[in-house]
């Protein structure tokens, strides 16, 4: 971090003339404090860190090449064996981004969409770019708007046609 210290006050201050001090790049400093010097370790008995450098006395972890393997508890069962599975997280699930009827007239309106669309929505920022669309069936369509997305419930798909609008399903 660099601090740098801009004294505001009168150009006197306790009789002493004070001289306005700028920000320039090479007067910045780390603060006192902020920095230290290495330890230099395996270089020798004056060092202050010889013979073993800080490794201790025999052993694995003294000697080179050592690396101990992840999640390694020294004999004690791991945490990820200790601790109980529960449930089931199926690799196959498809997560959509989920709108319903009754969001559908209000983004209509304040986005000015045309057409129900993927391209639309990330063009307004509603969804993301790998993001899946399905319409739900909770509320109710007033507009008559035609509909790209890649997934509809069949309460939203009797609305919208209800409403006069088309669907047409994206893979």
């Amino acid at each position: 971090m660099y601090y740098l210290i801009i004294i505001k006050a009168s150009p006197v201050y306790r009789g002493v003339k004070l001289k306005k001090s700028t920000m320039q790049l090479h007067n910045l400093r780390p603060a006192t404090g902020a920095t230290h010097k290495e330890k230099r370790i395996g270089r020798g008995e004056a060092s202050g860190k010889g013979g073993t450098s800080t490794k201790g006395n025999k052993g694995g972890q003294s000697r080179a090449g050592y690396k101990i393997k992840m999640a390694h508890e020294g004999g004690q069962m791991p945490i990820q064996r200790r601790i109980p599975k529960r449930g089931f997280k199926n690799n196959n699930r498809i997560e959509y981004k989920v709108f319903n009827l009754g969001q559908i007239d209000q983004l209509i309106e304040k986005h000015e969409i045309k057409e129900f669309n993927i391209e639309n929505l990330y063009i307004n920022n509603l969804i993301s770019q790998t993001d899946k669309v399905k319409i739900l069936g909770n509320g109710v369509l007033k507009a008559n708007i035609a509909f790209k997305v890649n997934a509809i419930s069949q309460k939203a798909k009797g609305a919208i046609e209800a409403a006069g609008g088309s669907i047409e399903i994206v893979k």
